[in-house]
């Protein structure tokens, strides 16, 4: 049975454009994957703390030296990587904020990317070379943003550090498989955002 991971990122609640986004991905698998089973990890309504010096003492224990007392500035940060191994399918949530991620989804991304669990080196010390530890997962990307032409190549290329940032991020702890769904215009309303939905909705049933 596959598993996934719904992330949401979005700070407001029945006004998000996203969290519309993600049932509708949630429907559509439930409609042609009857046995795949959900799991919901809340970052713009709940508080994911930011890391923290014990976080970063704990984070950098090797495997073989940890123990209790060593790992508590991890315990939500453990608690979150194992959530994300044991899911096949992450869908990532997030509308675009000053051309970037919500500070919740970043705090997220820094409380699992972690050296030896989620990415190592490939010589076991700083090389410069990163092997991403996450091995046959898939990515989807349900991205909002008020403006358009965020796309690569388009007009506003140069200004996204929202899916850009997201699809590099994921790369780099072994995420090869992503795609992405931008639902743009939000900003503008009216007919214009009304025609990014339908081609987004219509792009969110052939997931």
């Amino acid at each position: 049975m596959k598993k996934v991971l719904i992330i949401n990122a979005s700070v407001r609640d029945k006004k998000s454009q996203n969290r519309k986004l993600a049932r509708g991905f949630i429907e559509n698998w439930q409609a042609n994957y009857p046995h795949v089973s959900f799991t919901n990890r809340e970052v713009g309504l709940d508080n994911i703390p930011p890391i923290d010096e014990p976080w970063i003492a704990s984070a950098f224990v090797k495997p073989e030296a940890r123990n209790k007392e060593n790992q508590k500035g991890v315990r939500l940060s453990d608690e979150l990587v194992k959530e994300l191994k044991a899911h096949d399918v992450y869908v990532i949530a997030t509308p675009m904020y000053n051309w970037a991620i919500p500070s919740g989804l970043k705090a997220y991304i820094d409380q699992i990317m972690r050296i030896n669990e989620t990415w190592k080196f490939r010589s076991g010390k700083p090389d410069g070379d990163y092997v991403g530890l996450l091995k046959n997962k898939q990515l989807y990307i349900l991205s909002t943003r008020g403006d358009t032409g965020y796309g690569e190549g388009e007009k506003n290329a140069h200004m996204n550090f929202q899916t850009t940032y997201l699809k590099f991020i994921f790369t780099m702890m072994g995420v090869k498989d992503t795609t992405v769904i931008s639902l743009d215009n939000e900003e503008f309303g009216g007919t214009l955002f009304e025609v990014s939905k339908r081609e987004v909705y219509e792009k969110i049933k052939n997931a």
